[in-house]
């Protein structure tokens, strides 16, 4: 058996926000019943992935035989307030998240190293997981006591805000003590259905990603909708204003995962070098970004997309 407090302690040292523990097992018959809703309604978009495994992302413990606990982790990106930082953003700019390593890496690393600290082995004693499986990362993260999943579907740390990666480790041991998790505190507060642009979110946390801007300009493939265009500026990338106007995100402090901070060449691109990028700096810039995601051709559609003759 593990020791929860050991391995909140190495957490802590290791660079993680948060961390939690629960009983890994089935997911309540709630939530099991919100997905294979959400799903039927295609809220999911083209994002087909996500119907996939399903029965693995109800049950950690056919995802990773044996399964004892699931170790939830947080980790902060939040790049600062723009002013103060190296450079001031340019007039448009990215999602706050995309201006670091690429988090699969960085949070993988993390975690492969706590396990390593735990002196547990990858494979036998348990397995990492950073948004590329199918784990249901949101829920794991409320049951095991790291705060409540927002109006804007986002996790919120209560003391901390949401601008943060979500990781796991689900383990084949039992550790001594197990999280609760904590209430819902949004209470009545709904600035961020009101601040979303394209009403993407459903209120009741969980969004439509057919509207919503950040799949639209990084999952989506082909032309971005109109309306979608219209709304974007000035972030072509990603989308943070749900976060923006949440009352717990004034509690935010800058990442001290050195990483995740913003990089000062990314800061100071004018919007005319957007336009002027080539594949060439493309692949430079982001070969270690999580930007590579929408591809070339799909950044600069959302780039044209700003410009007023669009």
């Amino acid at each position: 058996m593990l020791s929860s407090h050991h391995i909140r302690t190495l957490a802590q040292e290791l660079g993680f926000a948060a961390c939690g523990m629960a009983p890994a097992g089935p997911v309540s018959a709630e939530r099991e019943a919100e997905l294979r809703r959400w799903l039927a309604e295609g809220c999911q978009a083209d994002m087909d992935y996500l119907s996939r495994n399903i029965d693995k992302k109800l049950n950690p413990c056919l995802l990773v035989e044996g399964a004892k606990t699931v170790v939830s982790l947080a980790v902060n990106y939040y790049p600062g307030p723009w002013v103060g930082q190296a450079a001031m953003p340019s007039a448009w700019h990215l999602a706050r998240y995309a201006y670091g390593t690429d988090y699969h890496d960085v949070v993988k690393a993390m975690l492969r190293q706590l396990m390593v600290a735990l002196g547990l082995e990858e494979g036998t004693d348990g397995r990492c997981f950073v948004d590329t499986a199918p784990v249901d990362e949101k829920y794991w993260a409320e049951r095991c006591g790291l705060g409540w999943r927002g109006r804007h579907s986002q996790l919120i740390i209560p003391g901390a805000g949401s601008y943060f990666f979500l990781g796991e480790l689900i383990l084949t041991h039992e550790v001594d003590a197990y999280d609760r998790p904590h209430p819902n505190r949004c209470g009545t507060c709904r600035a961020c259905l009101d601040a979303c642009p394209t009403q993407a979110l459903r209120g009741n946390g969980t969004l439509d990603a057919r509207r919503c801007l950040s799949y639209l300009t990084i999952e989506h493939r082909g032309d971005l909708p109109d309306w979608a265009a219209e709304k974007m500026a000035p972030c072509f990338y990603g989308c943070d204003r749900c976060a923006e106007v949440c009352p717990w995100n004034r509690f935010a402090r800058p990442t001290s995962v050195e990483a995740l901070q913003p990089r000062p060449e990314l800061l100071s691109l004018t919007p005319a070098q957007w336009q002027e990028l080539t594949r060439e700096e493309y692949t430079r810039i982001f070969r270690k970004s999580a930007v590579k995601r929408a591809k070339y051709e799909g950044l600069m559609r959302n780039i044209r997309a700003l410009l007023p003759e669009h």
